[in-house]
């Protein structure tokens, strides 16, 4: 039987990197867990009891309510992945929306939201078979997985991608808005103090601006296969 790893993908907004990380996960038999949702969950619950606004944020009050908060991952028959739930309700349509993306960011700076996480993230993983997407798995949630990479592609490529995301949904937005917000989260997620955004030394960078899905796919599974055997 073959050995399990521990797979870490990194990468800034929009870089597909959920969508890889399903795939590969899906072929290998592995769980799939996208840290970005839990992330989003937090921020839509911050926004819906008054904790965030665009012109506001009660960091405190949000700390002291992290205790209250319960995120799980149930799989869906339908959807054919985990989606997230909030307390006990399903949330995954409403936090991919721009508004929270707009929001988390922001959220995610926070120490203590972050600690929250990352230990619940690092449980999930422990008897490793697992793909892990996010911003920092690679540097601190799993610094030791197997295979570790980190996803690129031009702002303006992940925002035309985020924008025919958004609107096959049904959602009334701009690229302007969607290249906008692409570009602030670059900023935050990179340059936040705790656990910023960056490549992890022994990662393997891929730059998917000009790859579809299939060659990506293919791509990663290569590299993957090779940590397996290793």
């Amino acid at each position: 039987m073959d050995k399990k790893i521990t797979i870490a993908i990194d990468g800034f907004s929009s870089t597909g990197k959920s969508t890889l990380a399903k795939q590969i996960a899906k072929h290998l038999g592995y769980a799939y867990v996208d840290s970005g949702a839990m992330y989003r969950a937090i921020t839509l619950y911050a926004m819906e009891n008054g904790f965030i606004t665009p012109d506001h944020l009660d960091k405190e009050g949000l700390i002291a309510s992290l205790t209250t908060i319960n995120l799980e991952f149930c799989f869906s028959q339908e959807a054919g992945f985990a989606e997230m739930y909030l307390n006990g309700t399903n949330v995954e349509k409403q936090i991919r929306t721009l508004e929270v993306s707009n929001m988390v960011s922001r959220i995610a700076e926070i120490s203590e939201v972050r600690a929250k996480l990352v230990e619940q993230q690092q449980h999930m993983g422990e008897n490793k078979g697992v793909v892990m997407d996010g911003r920092d798995i690679g540097t601190v949630v799993f610094p030791n997985a197997e295979l570790k990479l980190f996803m690129v592609a031009s702002a303006e490529t992940r925002a035309q991608r985020r924008y025919d995301e958004l609107t096959a949904k049904g959602e009334s937005v701009t690229f302007e808005a969607v290249l906008d917000n692409v570009q602030q989260r670059d900023h935050i997620d990179s340059n936040r103090e705790d656990s910023p955004l960056i490549q992890a030394v022994d990662a393997i960078a891929i730059d998917n601006s000009n790859l579809s899905k299939q060659e990506q796919f293919d791509l990663v599974l290569g590299l993957a296969k090779q940590a397996i055997q290793l």
